[in-house]
């Protein structure tokens, strides 16, 4: 009789470590303490990543991605919104910062890296073109009305929606998102599944018991939930760190992100470098349409609740990096196959971004 996979001892005890260690970061105990808090927080994403593996074989694909982007999308929300309520009409553009760095992280950084990663391995990858497509035009459609419409309206001045505007807006991502997830799980769900899963060891691997994916859903969420308090408690010593070394206090908001975004990256990067390209992709692209697609009427709401003001729209220089970004990703999976040099074009993309955040 075979043996049931279960869980290694670390996974379990890096985020009770990081929950206790969280704790005692109100202390104020010096800089070696700090320099804890950001080891244990790197523990706590790689336990994450283990146990969204976990849970995404329980369940099989593509519940298993989409598993995890609304999770990591739910924390991403909580954080924005907490920071709204305490930082007041300073945070009026925290939302858009926030959503336009996880959107650029995701389509040039992770699936460039995964791209490049799998293509220096295997040459070529293929994946499944419809469902790609299908995520690819929701997010093109979220992404021009939630960014760059709001630049072009005239019935307030500025980058911002009006009340009603932004309800209209919100509705509308609320729709294309639920569209999308609705093709994804129930009506074209084979869009979304490998093109050919023969020779993947792990696709017929044993699949962990119930009672394992229970503990490890619970332990996704744990970790979940402690990297992104981590990532706020060490954000004042990111920003000093940041101002110190003279750059724009807009790379905090990349920093903490990037953070953020790092369970789902290195999910979609151990994917690639499996050749499962089609989990990689499901995982960035349903991680994008998720964050932009359901943060973006979350801050809303709290927008219309408290009276604030959010600014969406984005200027003219990020404009111009997103549309390419979102270009030469509709060219990159066009054909249904993947090279190393669309990896390349993506990764460029990715260090000119931050590169213009540095020195803008």
């Amino acid at each position: 009789m075979s043996k049931k996979p279960a869980l290694p001892l670390w996974t379990i005890l890096s985020p009770i470590v990081a929950w206790l260690a969280y704790f005692g970061s109100s202390l104020n105990l010096g800089i070696f303490y700090t320099f804890f808090l950001a080891a244990v927080l790197i523990a706590a994403v790689l336990a994450a990543v283990h146990h969204a593996e976990v849970v995404a074989h329980r369940v099989g694909e593509p519940f298993g991605t989409l598993l995890l982007a609304l999770a990591i999308t739910v924390i991403e929300v909580a954080l924005i919104v907490s920071l709204m309520l305490t930082g007041g009409p300073d945070t009026a553009a925290l939302a858009r910062d926030t959503v336009l760095a996880a959107v650029m992280i995701i389509l040039t950084g992770i699936i460039g890296l995964c791209l490049l990663v799998g293509g220096a391995k295997f040459k070529e990858q293929v994946f499944s073109l419809p469902g790609v497509s299908a995520a690819l035009v929701t997010l093109t459609a979220i992404l021009v009305l939630t960014l760059i419409l709001p630049n072009y309206t005239t019935s307030k001045a500025g980058p911002e929606y009006t009340p009603t505007q932004l309800i209209f807006v919100a509705v509308v991502c609320l729709v294309l998102y639920g569209a999308f997830v609705m093709v994804q799980t129930i009506r074209h769900r084979d869009f979304f599944l490998p093109p050919d899963a023969d020779g993947d060891e792990e696709v017929h691997a044993e699949p962990p018991t119930n009672k394992i994916a229970l503990l490890s859903t619970f332990l996704l969420l744990l970790c979940l939930g402690i990297v992104v308090l981590l990532a706020k408690a060490l954000a004042p010593d990111i920003e000093n760190a940041v101002i110190n070394f003279g750059a724009p206090k807009s790379l905090v908001g990349v920093i903490i992100a990037t953070v953020v975004l790092l369970p789902e990256g290195l999910a979609a990067y151990h994917a690639a470098r499996k050749n499962r390209l089609q989990t990689s992709l499901n995982l960035a692209l349903g991680s994008a349409l998720a964050s932009i697609g359901l943060t973006i009427p979350a801050v809303a709401i709290v927008s219309i609740l408290t009276g604030m003001t959010i600014t969406l729209g984005i200027d003219m220089k990020a404009t111009v990096l997103l549309l390419l970004a979102q270009f030469t990703i509709m060219l990159s999976l066009a054909t249904g196959k993947t090279n190393i040099l669309q990896g390349v074009v993506l990764m460029v993309i990715f260090m000119v971004y931050l590169f213009t955040i540095i020195a803008p």
